[in-house]
């Protein structure tokens, strides 16, 4: 997609030809963790009942507690054990307003991690979920094939998963240039957005670095007139969230809440790679703020048509403002 409007329609593996030597493709090198847990709440007297619980991790809060979605939520109260195996277990710490709960676990630490690591699933979106639940194969697809070992994430930077080594090698024959920040994705991210948010314009937390080599080189690649192409839009938030008015990009460690929406002057980023995305959602509106309302709404239509798969194993567009 151009910012003229021009539509395209081509295969991931052309992306070098839409590209220059000298640009440089920024990805988000987070990790996945296994954050679908099953567990079973015992039942609470003689006349009761087990219930079988499905825990979705959310953020860590510490070395032992984690804000968590939960199903059957409304059958937890405060107090509540979900046993998840014989030496894992939750304990329903607090109840909040808007359906996460908090749960402290029976371990901590990198024992907790080892634990999570071993007991659970690939957090596929409740969509995929539905339908067949996460197997073996899905620590390796629902992963990026460059993945770092800071395993943070509770979803995936699903642009990322198009990159195969062949298609990054191919990316690197072309005098394309590489470079990888970092941004733990939670499920805010991909979560529709509320009332608040949009009156606030100030969207959910997430942690974000770029260190001061990527930041310099980034800086000297675009001071020559070359291109910093953001692949997903948790790579392009961490980048934007890192400039300053005068377009320059600094090294960043800590949270980020950035809400990009339409109206939003761009200060780091050229052009993006992303998937398609729900519309009504946050990221819409990030897509809408870099190449127009209009010509994003023509490209979903243009997408439907074609029938392009939408969401995280779904197909990509490159937008070219």
């Amino acid at each position: 997609m151009h910012g003229d409007g021009r539509l395209e329609d081509a295969s991931v593996r052309d992306l070098p030809r839409y590209l220059s030597a000298g640009d440089v493709m920024v990805f988000n090198d987070t990790r996945v963790i296994p954050a679908a847990l099953k567990g079973t709440r015992p039942a609470r007297n003689e006349q009761g009942s087990d219930v079988a619980v499905d825990v979705n991790l959310v953020v860590r809060e510490n070395a032992s507690d984690w804000v968590a979605l939960a199903r059957p939520g409304k059958r937890l109260k405060v107090g509540d054990v979900i046993q998840i195996r014989e030496d894992l277990s939750a304990r329903v710490l607090d109840k909040r307003d808007d359906g996460e709960l908090v749960l402290r676990f029976s371990q901590s630490g990198d024992a907790l991690d080892h634990a999570i690591e071993t007991a659970g699933n690939m957090p596929l979106p409740p969509y995929i979920a539905r339908k067949r639940p996460a197997d073996a194969t899905d620590r390796d697809t629902y992963q990026t094939s460059f993945a770092g070992e800071d395993a943070k994430s509770v979803a995936a930077p699903t642009a990322g998963l198009h990159f195969t080594p062949r298609l990054l090698q191919e990316i690197d024959s072309a005098g394309i240039l590489r470079s990888q920040v970092r941004l733990h994705v939670g499920l805010g991210t991909f979560a529709p957005l509320k009332d608040e948010q949009i009156e606030s314009g100030v969207l959910h937390e997430e942690w974000r670095q770029i260190t001061p080599e990527v930041a310099d080189q980034l800086n000297r690649v675009r001071a020559v007139g070359r291109r910093c192409v953001a692949v997903g839009t948790t790579s392009l938030r961490t980048l934007e969230s890192s400039a300053s008015p005068e377009k320059t990009i600094s090294a960043a460690t800590g949270t980020t809440n950035i809400f990009i929406q339409p109206g939003y002057e761009f200060r780091a980023t050229d052009a993006l790679v992303t998937n398609f995305h729900l519309p009504g959602s946050s990221l819409f509106m990030l897509v809408c703020a870099l190449m127009g309302t209009e010509i994003m709404q023509t490209a979903y239509a243009h997408a439907i048509a074609e029938n392009y798969r939408f969401y995280s194993y779904g197909d990509a567009c490159l937008l070219l403002p």
